[in-house]
């Protein structure tokens, strides 16, 4: 303590240097604008070779990560964004990324039918509706659920029979494998009945009753009584 020396001792030309760094950190303190939060954009979508790449070889690995990053892109670091808001563009190109990475994964059409496609805007929903129906084109007796549940978004969301009516019957010509059920397969002859188009869904139920295909009793009991009601309504509607 007694080798230090008072303030007195050390040179004016310091404590103005002093002075004036700290008056230039509290004006620089203060005129500082407080950080903003950005919405960062979804990129484009990369080559899904070089997705698979990043893998190593376990494609089904970097196939679930990615998925993981493409449904967190809308919770960014001070920013929430409303799926809506998302370039929904871009969104189907990662989602047929990830299917081409991986084409036994089921999560991503999951996602685009039952996340995505219930979206309040219109456009967008068709977009994910549509992406949905082209995929389930590749892998029929696999995607079909997705495409079962397009049919009901189309239907009672979009309040849309026409493109309901077209995503049942794609389920009923390309889904013919044992594990879709009955129900899925004459989702259209429903489609039809709630577009008033009672002669067209007694023609298509006829016919299935006909082919020979419904083999189950209770299905052919349900199908059979179905028919009746629809003719009996048929008769009652002048």
């Amino acid at each position: 303590m007694r080798d230090e020396r008072g303030i007195r001792y050390v040179p004016p030309a310091t404590i103005v240097l002093l002075l004036v760094t700290l008056a230039a950190q509290v004006a620089l303190h203060t005129l500082q604008q407080p950080a903003t939060a950005r919405v960062r954009p979804l990129p484009e979508p990369p080559p899904a070779a070089l997705v698979a790449a990043l893998g190593f070889g376990d494609r089904i690995t970097i196939a679930k990560l990615t998925m993981l990053w493409l449904q967190s892109f809308d919770n960014q670091p001070g920013v929430s964004l409303a799926f809506a808001e998302l370039d929904y563009s871009r969104l189907i190109g990662w989602l047929d990324v990830i299917l081409e990475v991986d084409g036994q994964a089921q999560y991503p059409l999951l996602a685009a039918s039952r996340i995505y496609a219930e979206v309040p805007d219109r456009a967008r929903a068709s977009a994910m509706l549509d992406f949905v129906e082209r995929a389930f084109l590749e892998d029929p007796d696999r995607r079909w659920p997705w495409l079962a549940h397009a049919v009901y978004v189309a239907k009672h969301r979009l309040h849309d029979g026409e493109r309901a009516l077209r995503y049942a019957t794609t389920l009923a010509t390309h889904a013919s494998g044992p594990d879709v059920p009955g129900w899925a397969r004459q989702m259209r002859i429903f489609v039809l009945e709630d577009m008033g188009e009672i002669e067209a869904a007694k023609v298509l139920l006829g016919g299935l009753l006909d082919s020979g295909r419904i083999t189950d009793p209770h299905e052919l009991w349900f199908l059979s009584q179905r028919l009746a009601e629809l003719a009996a309504r048929d008769r009652d509607t002048p």
